[in-house]
C-alpha cells in the first residue's frame, strides 16, 4: 500500500503554533489570524497544530477541536497547509481528533506515539498509527517521532518501509530528534515519495546537508525570515553564510533557553506583539522580571534585527 495522494508533499517551513490562552487559561482564538498574517509575510508555508509546542496534550479533545476548527478557518483561501496533531495516549480521542481533523478540511493529520503505555517495537508503533490514520481514510498521515517526549524511540528508517506499506494514506515523519544518521538514512528509504521533515530548528542546516526538503519548528512563529536565510544560503552553495546564520538561530534558542524553555520561547512572541499569553499547567509561566531579562538578553544578540523579514 501506498499515500493514496502521491501528489501531496509538504515542503518549507511549517510553523507549530503557540495555542492562545488567557490569563485564566482559556482559549483565546482571536490572536490567530494574526499569525495567519504574520506568516505570510515572513515566509511560513504551514502550520502544525496542537503539537508540543500548541499544549496539545494539556488540552482537552473539545478545545482541540476549536483550536483546529479556528486554525482552518483563518487560513482559508491563505495558500498555507494545515496539519493537524492527533496524538492522544488514548486511542478512541486520538481517531476522534483524526476524524474531525479530516471533517474541517485538514490538509494532512500527524500522532506521535502515546506515552504512557508504549507500542512494542517497530511493529506496535505501525499498527498504532494504522489504527489512527484509518480514521481519516482520505487525509495524509504523518507520524511524529520524537523520543524525548514520548519514550518510543524506534528507528525512523525501520519503521517507513513498513509504515508505507500498511498506512494507505502514509504521507511520511516529522522527525524531531538528533539522530541525524538514522535521519539520513530515513531520508533515503523516503526517496521522493515521502515528506521526511525536520523538527530541530537550532540544526536545521545540518538536515538541509542530507537532503531535508521541509521543517516543522516552534521558532518558525516568528524567526521564519532567519531560517529562509539559511536555506538561501545553502541553496546557493555558500555554506560560511548558512552555517552564520545558523549560529544566530542557536544564539537565540540559547538565550530563551536560559530563562525557562517552552514557556520563554511563548513570550517572545508577546515582545514580538503577538501576545499568545502564558503556558499550561503542569508547565510555570515566566515572571515579568524574566520576560525584562530575556528581552535584554535577546537585544545584546541582536535578535529583533535578525528575526525582521
Amino acid at each position: 500500500m501506498s499515500n493514496n495522494n502521491p501528489s501531496f508533499h509538504i515542503t518549507g517551513l511549517i510553523a507549530a503554533p503557540f495555542t492562545p490562552f488567557d490569563a485564566k487559561g482559556r482559549l483565546k482564538l482571536g490572536v490567530i489570524p494574526k499569525l495567519v498574517k504574520y506568516y505570510k509575510a515572513t515566509g511560513v508555508s504551514g502550520a502544525f497544530v496542537c503539537g508540543t509546542t500548541g499544549e496539545g496534550a494539556s488540552m482537552s479533545n473539545e478545545e482541540r477541536f476549536a483550536v483546529a476548527e479556528a486554525w482552518g478557518a483563518a487560513m482559508k483561501g491563505s495558500g498555507l497547509k494545515l496539519i493537524v496533531h492527533v496524538g492522544h495516549n488514548s486511542l478512541p480521542e486520538s481517531c476522534a481528533l483524526a476524524a474531525h481533523a479530516e471533517k474541517i478540511g485538514a490538509d494532512a493529520i500527524a500522532t506521535i506515539a502515546p506515552s504512557f503505555f508504549r507500542p512494542e517495537g517497530v511493529d506496535g508503533l505501525v499498527e498504532w498509527c494504522k489504527k489512527v490514520a484509518t480514521a481519516a481514510p482520505k487525509t495524509p498521515f504523518y507520524y511524529y517521532h520524537m523520543p524525548s517526549m514520548s519514550g518510543v524511540n524506534v528507528a525512523t528508517a525501520d519503521f517507513l518501509p513498513l509504515a508505507a506499506k500498511n498506512i494507505r494514506t502514509f504521507g511520511g515523519i516529522k522527525f524531531t530528534h538528533e539522530n541525524i544518521m538514522d535521519y539520513g538514512l530515513t531520508l533515503a528509504a523516503a526517496g521522493d515519495k515521502y515528506d521526511i521533515l525536520f523538527g530541530r530548528d537550532e540544526i536545521l542546516l545540518s538536515a538541509l546537508v542530507m537532503g531535508a526538503k521541509g521543517a516543522v519548528g516552534s521558532t518558525y512563529n516568528y524567526a521564519s525570515a532567519l531560517y529562509n536565510r539559511v536555506i538561501a544560503a545553502y541553496n546557493a552553495g555558500d555554506m560560511k553564510a548558512a552555517a552564520a546564520w545558523q549560529l544566530e538561530s542557536m544564539k537565540f534558542i540559547q538565550a530563551f533557553c536560559k530563562h525557562g524553555g517552552m514557556n520563554a520561547n511563548k513570550a517572545i512572541l508577546g515582545l514580538l506583539g503577538m501576545d499568545c499569553g502564558p503556558v499550561r499547567p503542569p508547565m510555570t509561566p515566566i515572571t515579568k522580571d524574566k520576560i525584562a531579562a530575556m528581552k535584554a538578553d535577546l537585544e545584546k544578540i541582536g535578535f529583533f534585527d535578525s528575526v525582521r523579514p
